[in-house]
């Protein structure tokens, strides 16, 4: 299923979640573009979200306001619809109304790829390849693979280095994939600095030595991080 994780009181952009994108608000927006996948349900840090949801038809139930991350609310979420362990659960970000369909069911064929043939992970989530010029935005956030197309590292900075000369840099998409089980264990673990000082939670993971798996995706979406990236997003649905 999927679990998109809302907070009313961002702290970089307060009350995004709910700002109107083409005559409907952002999270109600991207809901219904991935709800022809699979059950979506929003899991919200306030109950005006929850109202906003339901007056669109969307499912949402209420969460705890303490949770550090988004995927702590998820899991909070998940374990009050209680879902079986091998559950594969898709955490779409509230401010993503451009995620495309094809992202998506990629994330989720790796996964279930991964369960039947009985590999490790903790994780998975989506990366393309971007240029030089966008490699420089903190907002987007560059990771780094192994040669299994793990995660090594994310950073907001611009990574690899370019030393040697002909790097390539590739965007995270801010989409992340777990078994009930795996999400579990992720929301176990303990604190980690790089989390913190990068804020980037999937770093918690990283930090304690666990397997994300990256899947390469072709997209053109972007997330709303600014408010240059909502009047953006606005233009398009004018």
């Amino acid at each position: 299923m999927i679990i998109i994780p809302a907070r009313l009181a961002s702290t970089r952009f307060p009350k995004k979640v709910i700002v109107d994108i083409g005559g409907l608000p952002m999270v109600v927006r991207t809901a219904k573009r991935v709800a022809q996948l699979d059950r979506v349900v929003v899991a919200a840090d306030d109950e005006k979200i929850v109202e906003i949801c339901k007056e669109h038809g969307v499912e949402a139930m209420l969460t705890s306001t303490t949770h550090k991350s988004g995927t702590d609310r998820i899991h909070e979420c998940a374990t009050l619809l209680d879902l079986d362990d091998d559950e594969l659960i898709i955490n779409v970000q509230a401010d993503e109304p451009f995620i495309e369909t094809d992202v998506v069911e990629s994330l989720q064929k790796r996964l279930k790829s991964l369960q039947e043939n009985g590999e490790d992970f903790i994780m998975g989530s989506c990366y393309n390849a971007i240029n030089d010029e966008a490699a420089q935005d903190p907002n987007l956030v560059k990771v780094v693979l192994d040669a299994n197309h793990n995660a090594i590292y994310f950073s907001r900075a611009k990574i690899p280095y370019n030393a040697g000369g002909g790097a390539q840099y590739f965007g995270h998409i801010g989409i992340y994939g777990f078994s009930k089980k795996s999400l579990k264990e992720f929301c176990s673990l303990g604190d980690a600095p790089i989390e913190d000082i990068e804020k980037l939670e999937q770093l918690r993971a990283i930090y304690h030595g666990k397997k994300i798996t990256m899947v390469k995706v072709a997209s053109t979406g972007f997330g709303i991080d600014t408010k240059e990236d909502l009047e953006r997003a606005i233009e398009i649905f004018l």
